[in-house]
Parts: C-alpha cells; structure tokens; sequence
C-alpha cells in the first residue's frame, strides 16, 4: 500500500486510486481549508436588551421565564438580531463549582460573616449562561459556540458558568472554550426515585409511560395520585421553597398545576443532571471594545487573549 501526500491547498485531490488488484494508493490532502459561513464576517456580538430575548424566545424551551440579574446580548447580521443568550446571576451554593473552587464551600465554623463575603465574591466574579438560541435559519454554521465565547469575553468578569443537559450530547460548550466536570445526582435523586417506586410501576424516567399509567386508573384515584404528588413537588422543590412570592402563593400556584406539569416538575428535581461548565477569561478588564465581530473568535484558542 502507497501513501502520497499533498500538501497544496489549491489541490483538491482526495481519493484511492486502485492500481491494481494487489496495490492501493491512497492520495490525501493536507491542511485542506475548513469550510466556513461566508456571512460570518458580518455577524456581530454586542450587547442588546429584553427586545430582543422577546423577538426570538419562543424559539427557547423556557419561553417565558427569565432568570435573576438578566443581562442581553445579541448576535446581529446586517442590523437584525438572529441569536440571543441571555446571562445571569449565579447561584449561590453549587456542587459542582465546590469541584472546580473548593475554597468556596462552606465549612465547619461558618459565620454570617464569612457566607456574606462568599456571595459578594460570587457575584463579582462570575455570570452564568442562563438562556441561549439562536435563529433556525443560522444554525450549524458554528454561530453558536463563537457568540458563547465572545459573549463571555464581553461581560468583562473573570468567569463564566455555564449548566446544561444539552451540553452531554452536544459539545457546543466545549467548543465555546468551557471545561466540565463530571456529572453529580441532582439532591433530591434518591428521594424523587423512591417517590416515584412507591407509586408508580412505570420507569421514574419514562414521562409518558407514568401519565399513561394513571389515566387507565378510576378517577378516585388518579386524585389521590395528583394530590400525592402536588404534596411532593411543594415539599421538595427548591423553586417552590425559596420564592420571594411566599409559601402560601406556592401552594395556591402548585394546588393549580395538572399531573402532567406536576410529574415534570419532579422529574426536574430529582432526573436532571445537567453538566456543569467554566471558563475563565484571558482577556484584562476593560480591554475590549463594546462589540466584536463574530469572526474575531477565530484569530485564537477559545482560552487565549482575544486579538482585537
């Protein structure tokens, strides 16, 4: 078997040559040219406002729901906004950060004081991303992972978070430059787990399998069954348990909810495992202009000082 290599990129050359049955000749291309989205270049990262999250939020699983400390930026072509991600304030206390800053778990002899300065440091420190689409007609053209980078760069401080299930089966984190750590169980894993053993004998995980489950029951019982698990979800639900609207508008919001939200609602506390990323900036604070072009994401590594 003989190997030819071409280095020249204006060869296009790539294919096997069979010279005869006995020998194959392999000509292969070197440093062939990627292909790459001619409009790129006219895309631009900058920072936009809530107008923008809603010209394109119903493209976002969470359509209506905005995070605490929303900031917006937006990714433009020829003036129109095509891509929003949508930034945030941390949260406060995270597992999978302890990984990454151990220093920042809380330990034995812990005063109002010391968890006071470990929030104010959060908060100077990091943003997480929080909601991120972008538009159909300009995806799988690697717009995405660039903007996730460029953005980070942009809010200026020196870490990004980043928590998403979406990130195990598409590594458009890691392209953006992110590290993750390994996976934890949610907290509530084994108590959600047992939940659903005790009352069900479809598959925790199988959504539609557990309605289907109930609907064949009388509808005593599938009340009993609904009741059971509005009491479960208020109990157990970090969301329900820390608004600002108060206990009791969470129960009358909780006592509202059909089976189908509330089965969804538990498994979200207790099946999620979304992965937990971080990326430190290189780029010093106040070096960067207010916007920058797409393409500038490709002049250094996702981790390198930007070259404006």
């Amino acid at each position: 078997m003989t190997f030819i290599s071409l280095s020249d990129p204006s060869n296009r050359l790539l294919q096997s040559i069979h010279d005869n049955s006995d020998v194959t000749t392999h000509v292969e291309r070197i440093n062939a040219p990627s292909a790459r989205f001619a409009l790129m270049d006219e895309m631009w990262v900058e920072r936009g406002d809530k107008s923008d999250w809603d010209l394109l939020h119903d493209l976002h699983y969470k359509a209506e729901k905005l995070p605490l400390g929303p900031h917006f930026w937006k990714l433009t072509l020829h003036g129109e906004t095509i891509g929003v991600l949508v930034t945030a304030l941390p949260k406060g206390m995270l597992r999978e950060r302890h990984k990454v800053f151990p220093n920042l778990k809380p330990g034995a002899g812990e005063t109002r004081l010391t968890n006071t300065n470990r929030y104010y440091w959060i908060n100077d420190n990091l943003r997480v991303v929080s909601r991120f689409v972008v538009d159909t007609m300009y995806r799988g053209i690697g717009a995405g992972y660039r903007m996730m980078n460029l953005t980070s760069r942009l809010e200026g401080l020196p870490f990004m978070e980043i928590q998403s299930s979406m990130s195990k089966f598409n590594t458009f984190g890691q392209s953006a430059g992110f590290r993750f750590v390994r996976p934890l169980n949610a907290n509530k894993f084994e108590a959600v787990m047992k939940f659903f053993r005790l009352n069900f004998t479809a598959n925790p995980q199988d959504f539609e399998a557990i309605v289907s489950e109930v609907a064949l029951k009388t509808p005593a019982e599938q009340e009993r069954i609904l009741n059971l698990c509005r009491d479960f979800y208020l109990r157990n639900s970090a969301l329900e348990n820390t608004s600002v609207s108060g206990r009791e508008n969470s129960a009358r919001r909780v006592a509202a909810m059909d089976l189908r939200t509330t089965v969804k609602g538990i498994q979200a506390i207790g099946l999620g495992s979304p992965m937990y990323g971080i990326w430190k900036c290189p780029d010093p604070l106040g070096s960067l202009p207010d916007r920058l072009p797409l393409s500038a994401f490709d002049r250094q590594g996702p981790n390198e000082k930007l070259k404006v």
